[in-house]
């Protein structure tokens, strides 16, 4: 019979505790379903001002409710209250769709353009690499097959003019272009993303690898220039490269950008200064697997069905143009921001 009145016990404890604090629940709950329907101008603002405040409580009731086994309606209630308001006080500000508009219309080219610095270094190293590779064919024609390997494609030092130019024939059917392109976006984006995870290893691997990518482009052209198909060659290049070889720039760059906060990283410590840099960098990079996906199409496709010269470097052309003309101009509105941005 001692059952009966420890059952009204806990009963009376669990009425008094909801009723104490049943006032903060109702008031988070009226302010989490206004900002979840998306009238914040309805909400007042000191309620705003207090809804981290009434989070934390309520979060805390919830504990308190688990250690002392209250009632499972109110346990239930509690809980779906609090994740609730977790995405409120701390979830994403915006949806998918909000996130996208932000970034296509400033966040990624705001995010780009802080990285100028690295963006020098990295065009500097590329542009070292090519002149490199020259150097080296002209000097030894093995140096070709050492950069090059199997992936010459019948390109290499010993091939005529003809064979040369075969190679840079459009294809005459579509046919089995898509699985092309799907492998060309595979390897690419191998390439950005070791490039970019290089990164923090001070970003010294990441100077390598885009030395190393740019030699193999360095090697080629000196084959064709041989034979005088070196404008040829760069205009069949033209196609996706303006694209790829702009991803490459600034994977190397975010890379960098990583490296280079951890060796500089001023007054803050160096996991701090990695981590403000990693954010923006991530960023570059969630635009590059993009402008990956475009190359690819632009090489498993178009390239191969486009057969003048004058027409590949138009096209390579307008995507350069597009692409510099988004990052110079295209900014974010003002008090949007940009994530990452410095």
């Amino acid at each position: 019979m001692e059952a009966i009145p420890d059952i009204e016990a806990a009963s009376l404890r669990s009425d008094r505790f909801r009723l104490e604090r049943e006032g903060d629940w109702r008031r988070l709950e009226a302010i989490v379903t206004a900002l979840e329907k998306g009238r914040v101008r309805r909400i007042a603002d000191e309620d705003l001002m207090e809804l981290p405040v009434l989070y934390r409580k309520t979060a805390s009731s919830l504990a308190v409710a688990r250690e002392t086994s209250l009632d499972a309606a109110t346990l239930a209630y509690l809980e779906a209250l609090v994740r609730r308001a977790w995405f409120q006080v701390y979830g994403p500000r915006v949806g998918l769709a909000g996130w996208a508009r932000r970034f296509f219309t400033g966040g990624w080219s705001a995010s780009v353009r802080a990285l100028w610095l690295d963006i020098c270094i990295a065009l500097f190293v590329m542009v070292a690499g090519t002149v490199v590779g020259w150097l080296l064919v002209a000097q030894d024609d093995n140096w070709y097959y050492a950069l090059v390997g199997g992936m010459d494609g019948g390109r290499g030092p010993s091939a005529t003019r003809e064979q040369l130019l075969e190679t840079l024939e459009p294809t005459a059917s579509a046919q089995g272009l898509g699985a092309f392109a799907a492998y060309l976006f595979s390897n690419n984006a191998g390439v950005c993303i070791l490039a970019f995870a290089l990164g923090f290893a001070f970003g010294v691997p990441t100077l390598m690898l885009l030395v190393h990518n740019m030699a193999l482009l360095g090697a080629m052209l000196y084959v064709f220039d041989q034979q005088g198909l070196v404008w040829p060659f760069a205009a069949w290049l033209s196609v996706h490269g303006t694209t790829e070889l702009f991803a490459i720039l600034l994977s190397g760059a975010a890379g960098l950008h990583i490296g280079r906060s951890m060796v500089f990283p001023g007054t803050r410590t160096v996991m701090a200064s990695a981590a403000e840099a990693g954010r923006r960098a991530a960023q570059v990079m969630a635009g590059c697997v993009i402008m990956l996906v475009i190359a690819g199409l632009l090489e498993g496709f178009v390239r191969q069905l486009v057969g003048t010269a004058e027409t590949r470097a138009t096209i390579g052309g307008i995507m350069l143009g597009l692409w510099l003309a988004y990052f110079l101009l295209v900014r974010p509105r003002a008090g949007a921001g940009a994530e990452g941005a410095p």
